[in-house]
């Protein structure tokens, strides 16, 4: 089915054209993952698509069948409302059920919920609810009674993505689902969850995201916006930087093939006029075509900097049984470790495990509460926080940077002035003079990750640096980090970036436990399946530990013993569900039962669902082998 045709579609601010003559079609099951600059008008392409914003030229047409879900970098709220109306805000049977039956179990009153379990029953709503339930703890997303006015910026962006996901499973049959830097402000197991989830479920997937693991997982084709023109690489994206060097290695050779040709047709223009009649009109039309190709530029600045970083010297930082909690939550629990030169450490854990407290411990932005963190004489943080650029009032880009210095020091000798040291991170001089506030997301970004790099520090602590960078500034900042000599933290969900940068990590388990666990993120990831695997076999009796021998290709078809049992199991457990079910559904609509038994049974009754689901799948598969 056709979902999306674009056609010479074009947009512009101000006189800086964001794209120019863009022209592609989206169909039913296409996964595509939109990279460009920052700049280039990624997110303003994504708001066009979905009706949010007008384009300057072009058109762009959507099938009526087609609902567009659009997941944005900052997320509009009714800010009066709570998370539950902003999360149930179709006025539809079904949700508003869901809705009151959710606003309800966080109240005391047995009367209310038991009508609500009724009008649950009545419209078959246990099995999306159970899907409803699935996102929200997923992305620990409580209280949704609170207020959305209150809620922190990660906390919004997790409120947003869950009215998304939501919405995309509700009773829409062909769904475009346009997500715009999904992962930012998760964790890396949320992370993990949102690619299975996104990958079962049907719909068609357009997304702009710097997470190459998350862009791998759900998406099997690039479209890459590189100054006017789309360029579309289908595969991963190991694929795509093949293919575009490959590209760009090819325009290299046409341009210079073209400035050739150019330097001998501009002689032959210089001659006297009459030297040139009517005849050679073409051949003068031609220059004109030629002259443009060989005055093309192919921009693929990147960022080649060798730092003259202050010296460190022989003692860095030092921990001796550091606590550290607030109220019951334990961050540190006598926590004792000794930094050394050169050192490149990664922090992981789930949100709120107390990571961030974790960086401001150690540049003395948050006392502990016992034990002592002991600094060297030597030591020059360069810290890049979550928080981004603070100035205290709107500048030019130019004048914010030689407020910090005019020069930087470099290994070799010598300086590179502001303005120098601005174009090695991609800002032109034309944009140098741009007011910080004119700036997208991305380009305030980079601005802050070069103010940090400009006070030459020697401890760089990075707070999630890969949020809002475009995937080629990600890629400079990577090789560029990778030769960097100074102590290196990071805090990232970004796990492709983490795997190129760490050595070890550092791993907030909770309870004030913290694990140092020598490897990169996906090497930690395999320890733990592994680890995870070991404790099921453990735990599992000793006649389920003996698994029947793998049938045979050829003999799938006939029903082993094992599986015959199996099949017959399943009738009975379906069965005996099926009863269960039956029976809970009689007692809550009683109307006898107490506020905390009521609870219990709606938790049971989801459960059930779950599982009939589970075994009816597996009856199915059984029922197909001849007995």
């Amino acid at each position: 089915m056709h979902y999306v045709s674009v056609e010479a579609l074009g947009k512009s601010f101000g006189v800086k054209p964001l794209f120019e003559n863009i022209s592609f079609h989206v169909e039913e099951g296409d996964k595509i993952a939109l990279v460009a600059r920052n700049g280039s008008g990624k997110s303003t392409l994504l708001r066009i698509l979905a009706g949010k914003e007008t384009a300057d030229s072009g058109t762009a047409w959507i099938n009526k069948e087609v609902t567009v879900a659009l997941f944005e970098q900052d997320p509009v709220f009714d800010e009066k409302g709570s998370i539950l109306d902003n999360i149930f805000y179709h006025n539809h049977p079904v949700m508003n059920a869901i809705r009151e039956f959710e606003a309800i179990s966080e109240e005391a009153d047995p009367e209310k919920l038991s009508a609500a379990i009724v009008k649950m029953d009545e419209l078959g709503a246990w099995d999306f609810d159970a899907k409803v339930k699935q996102i929200l703890g997923k992305l620990n997303i409580h209280h949704l009674n609170q207020p959305v006015n209150t809620l922190s910026g990660g906390q919004r962006k997790r409120v947003a993505l869950a009215k998304t996901l939501i919405d995309i499973g509700f009773d829409h049959k062909h769904v475009l689902l346009i997500m715009d830097e999904p992962t930012n402000h998760l964790d890396i197991e949320m992370v993990e969850w949102l690619e299975n989830y996104l990958d079962q479920q049907n719909v068609t997937l357009l997304l702009v995201t710097h997470d190459r693991y998350f862009l791998d997982a759900v998406s099997n084709e690039i479209w890459e916006i590189d100054g006017s023109q789309l360029f579309v690489y289908k595969g991963d994206y190991e694929n795509y930087i093949e293919k575009k060097a490959a590209r760009q290695e090819s325009d290299a050779a046409s341009i210079e093939k073209a400035r050739n040709t150019f330097r001998k047709e501009l002689e032959w223009m210089r001659k006297q006029p009459k030297a040139r009649t009517t005849k050679s009109k073409s051949r003068q039309d031609n220059f004109y075509k030629v002259e443009a190709k060989a005055k093309q530029r192919l921009e693929d600045a990147q960022l080649q900097l060798s730092m003259k970083m202050n010296r460190l010297g022989g003692k860095v930082i030092e921990l001796k049984k550091v606590y550290k909690s607030f109220g019951d939550k334990q961050i540190m629990k006598g926590f004792d470790y000794t930094f050394k030169k050169g050192e490149r450490i990664g922090v992981v854990g789930k949100n709120g495990a107390g990571k961030s407290t974790f960086l401001n411990m150690l540049q003395g932005l948050e006392p502990a509460d016992s034990g002592k963190i002991n600094i060297g004489d030597t030591v020059v943080f360069g810290n890049y926080s979550q928080q981004g650029l603070v100035i205290k009032e709107d500048m030019r880009v130019i004048e914010f940077v030689k407020n910090i210095a005019e020069s930087f020091p470099l290994a070799s000798g010598g300086a590179l002035s502001a303005a120098q040291f601005l174009q090695l991170f991609l800002f032109p001089p034309e944009q140098q003079y741009t007011y910080i506030s004119k700036l997208s997301g991305g380009e305030k970004r980079r601005l802050h990750l070069l103010s940090i790099l400009f006070r030459n520090p020697n401890f760089l602590i990075l707070d999630e640096p890969t949020n809002d960078l475009d995937l080629p500034t990600l890629g400079v900042l990577e090789n560029f980090l990778s030769e960097y000599p100074g102590c290196l933290l990071i805090v990232s969900h970004d796990r492709y970036f983490m795997d190129r940068l760490v050595d070890h990590l550092f791993v907030f388990e909770g309870e004030g436990a913290i694990r140092d666990f020598p490897g990169n993120y996906s090497q930690y990831r395999l320890w733990l399946k592994d680890k995870e695997e070991e404790e099921k076999t453990e735990t599992k009796p000793a006649k389920q530990e003996v698994k029947a021998a793998p049938v045979k290709e050829a003999e799938k078809k006939k029903m082993s013993y094992k599986e015959k049992r199996e099949f017959e199991q399943l009738q009975q457990d379906i069965a005996n569900l099926e009863k269960e079910k039956q029976t809970i559904t009689e007692q809550m609509n009683s109307g006898s039962l107490p506020f905390d038994q009521l609870q219990q049974l709606s938790v049971r009754i989801s459960e059930i669902t779950n599982l009939l689901d589970e075994k009816e799948l597996r009856w199915l598969e059984l029922s197909e082998f001849d007995a």
